[in-house]
């Protein structure tokens, strides 16, 4: 959540960052309701100090009996208006999205998201490419139709390579990123409570629900993204200053219901409920977050690089960013049967939003000062979508695939099939 300094001092900020984002909320009437609680608090207050003081200086007068017991039940009441209306503010205040930086462009939606950067040349093909279905197929490596059998639409099974090679996407990104920058490796819990999905502000609408699947008997989400358990691995914890940057790699798998996208990039393994996926989180000093956002976005592009595949970097505008970012840019990779960038990669800033709502502060070494840590997260590899571009960028003319050469010491062969 956004700090309510900003909602009572800087409203018009606010206002602003919602008009950028195309988010409606009254403001006014939300900055109107926080004062109402705080007066209604301030009543509370001198209520029990009255009621204390008749209690414990006149504790045998019939009429000071009679008076304690009517602010008793006046206190109660009072209580109860406290809660309705703290109730209805928090029911508005989190719904208010994270305040985008000032450098991120101002748009409706992702056809306004600017193009900041290109790698690589897509390449010319001297036949008749296939897409990655249809080479998944024809080797075997993917099968959507028995996977439709056990679980239905959006589902796909790999297969022989296809699984060997997503083993080595992982192991090469682990070793990359625990050897040289040094990343704590983990395999954080897929399933998690509904005051920690909210907590990293995944659940705070309709829209943001649709998308995520829940055990109702349970009471618990599955994660869209290893981030959404990453990020409250410090919930109610405080770091130490020089124990920042503190990064994490996760592998998990992830599960969308993907609401909204009926009919789009149904074909293949593109778009599905179910999907593999290694991601970087860091937490550090608000001072560092933006340098920090950078470091993700590079080691991204270091990542793409070293397989080879040609990409773009986009910065998203106002009104495509996720609720929790006050700033992201996306990696897209060509991909050839297309002819057009795709999203593989994600990187965002979330500044202080999430560690708000989960308590996360760090003590400044020199003054004491108690801050809450910025939080940012960064996709190494979608692993689905990753798999897809290599397949359709290193196709041969007889059908076959080429596997990328940094890969090819974790897969023990140089082409599919073997």
């Amino acid at each position: 959540m956004i700090d309510i300094k900003l909602l009572r001092e800087n409203p018009e900020i606010v206002k602003e960052a919602l008009k950028k984002r195309g988010v409606e909320i009254d403001v006014d009437y939300l900055k109107e309701l926080d004062q109402k609680i705080r007066n209604l608090k301030k009543e509370i207050d001198d209520l029990r100090r009255k009621r204390n003081e008749i209690s414990k200086n006149t504790p045998r007068d019939p009429e000071k009996i009679e008076e304690a017991k009517q602010l008793k039940e006046e206190l109660k009441k009072e209580e109860e208006n406290l809660t309705g209306l703290q109730k209805e503010f928090n029911s508005v205040f989190l719904l208010i999205p994270n305040i985008p930086l000032e450098d991120t462009p101002v748009g409706e939606d992702e056809n306004d998201n600017v193009v900041v950067e290109k790698w690589g040349e897509p390449k010319k093909f001297n036949f008749q490419i296939k897409d990655h279905l249809e080479i998944g197929e024809l080797w075997d490596l993917i099968d959507v139709k028995r996977a439709a059998k056990i679980s239905g639409s959006r589902f796909g099974i790999l297969k022989n390579e296809a699984v060997l090679l997503e083993f080595a996407l992982i192991k090469f990104t682990y070793d990359f990123l625990t050897k040289k920058y040094n990343f704590i490796p983990v395999i954080p819990p897929i399933l998690i409570r509904p005051e920690v999905m909210r907590g990293m502000g995944y659940i705070d609408t309709e829209q943001d629900l649709a998308e995520r699947y829940f055990l109702e008997k349970d009471n618990l989400f599955l994660i869209g993204t290893a981030e959404q358990a990453v990020g409250p691995m410090h919930q109610n914890e405080t770091f130490q200053e020089k124990d920042l940057p503190r990064r994490y790699l996760a592998f998990s798998t992830c599960l969308r219901e993907e609401a909204g996208s009926y009919g789009k990039d149904t074909r293949g393994i593109f778009r599905v409920h179910q999907f593999d996926k290694i991601e970087m989180f860091s937490f550090t000093k608000p001072e560092d977050s933006q340098r920090e956002l950078q470091f993700l976005l590079g080691i991204e592009k270091e990542l793409m690089k070293q397989l080879k595949i040609p990409f773009r970097v986009v910065k998203l505008c106002t009104g495509d960013l996720s609720r929790p970012s006050a700033q992201t840019f996306d990696i897209e990779a060509w991909i050839p049967s297309q002819k057009k960038y795709r999203e593989t990669h994600s990187c965002s800033n979330c500044t202080d939003f999430q560690a708000r709502r989960l308590n996360i502060r760090f003590k400044r070494e020199k003054s004491n000062k108690i801050e809450f840590v910025h939080t940012l997260n960064g996709t190494a590899f979608a692993v689905g979508r990753t798999i897809i571009a290599i397949l359709e960028n290193y196709q041969q003319k007889d059908g076959r695939v080429l596997v990328p050469r940094v890969l090819r010491k974790y897969t023990g062969f140089r082409r599919i099939p073997r």
